[in-house]
């Protein structure tokens, strides 16, 4: 098995490398994906949170109210810490599940956004990271629907283009579309996967 963990800040394009990975035949293991299903309605990591954060971070209908937290954890680092001892946990253990479950010849990728901030990076055989111009990345996260402010505020709270690149064994550059994104993603492919997985 080859473990790749892939990271990047938040609108850096991640999600369309792991997709372009999927395409080229990774496993996608999406640590926001596991992130969201461990605090569903009905699991102990839901109740955890309402117990830390109380009944105003729930939504009417007894799910998480994701904006309501995130305006307590995103201005506070404290409260962020708290939250995170809550999640990190349940989503190391499912993903460990999902590691564990995967073919001995697989090629999978870790989807890991705080790889840098958990200290992630020496677990993994090699590490990917996506970088884009900062400016870019908050204009994408005002398209999904963040103000300006709100949006710096979030890259800022992540690790730092370079503190990413001093864990990185390649670095992507998300700044030229998705079609040079792909053919740097193959290069990669070509150069470190093929060779380690033998072919």
């Amino acid at each position: 098995m080859l473990r790749i963990g892939l990271t990047g800040g938040i609108g850096s394009g991640k999600s369309t490398v792991a997709a372009l990975l999927t395409e080229r035949g990774a496993l996608v293991v999406d640590a926001d994906r596991i992130a969201r299903d461990v605090v569903a309605p009905g699991t102990p990591g839901l109740a955890a949170v309402v117990a830390e954060f109380g009944e105003q971070v729930l939504a009417a209908n007894g799910s998480l109210d994701r904006p309501a937290l995130a305006a307590v954890v995103f201005s506070d680092p404290a409260a962020r810490a708290r939250l995170d001892a809550i999640v990190h946990p349940l989503v190391r253990a499912r993903a460990a599940e999902a590691l564990a479950a995967a073919p001995r010849e697989a090629v999978v990728v870790q989807d890991v956004p705080l790889l840098v901030e958990t200290g992630q990076a020496g677990s993994y055989d090699l590490v990917l990271v996506v970088q884009t111009d900062g400016e870019e990345r908050v204009r994408r996260l005002v398209g999904r629907g963040l103000d300006a402010d709100d949006a710096r505020a979030r890259i800022a709270s992540q690790a730092s283009d370079e503190e990413r690149a001093a864990v990185a064994d390649v670095v992507l550059h998300n700044d030229d579309g998705r079609d040079e994104l792909a053919a740097q993603v193959d290069r990669f492919w070509a150069e470190h996967v093929g060779p380690a997985v033998g072919g």
